[in-house]
């Protein structure tokens, strides 16, 4: 009977060696694939980087306007005119608001008088 739970344990412990040490691998793979991924987008950044100032300097007026002006007849291209992009209208400014009461407040209190005493006397 113990002969064959001892077989049976080591057997049980052997697959769980086995086990740990297939998982210990396949993480360490995964570790070395994601490195390698990472370099893969840094270098993809810099080539983007690269691009974005190529980029910038090919867009730049004083690049695109040597090329405009040799195919402006072909092109037929004519300047841009303010009736192109339509009407703008901005919305009235509203009324400036009636500031009487706040100064009939103020001149109260600067007199002394209390404005809320009054109200609760009267009621």
């Amino acid at each position: 009977m113990i002969k064959t739970i001892n077989a049976v344990m080591l057997c049980t412990s052997l697959f769980g060696l086995i086990g740990v040490y297939a998982l210990k691998y396949s993480v360490a793979d995964l570790a070395s694939e994601k490195v390698g991924i990472e370099r893969k987008i840094e270098k993809q950044e810099g080539r983007l980087s690269l691009l974005k100032a190529d980029w910038a300097y090919l867009n730049q007026p004083a690049h695109v306007a040597p090329i405009v002006a040799r195919h402006q007849t072909a092109l037929n291209l004519q300047p841009i005119m303010q009736s192109q992009f339509g009407d703008f209208n901005l919305p009235m400014r509203p009324p400036a608001p009636d500031t009487s009461a706040l100064d009939d407040l103020l001149q109260m209190l600067d007199d002394g008088i209390d404005p809320i005493e009054q109200l609760i006397e009267a009621n």
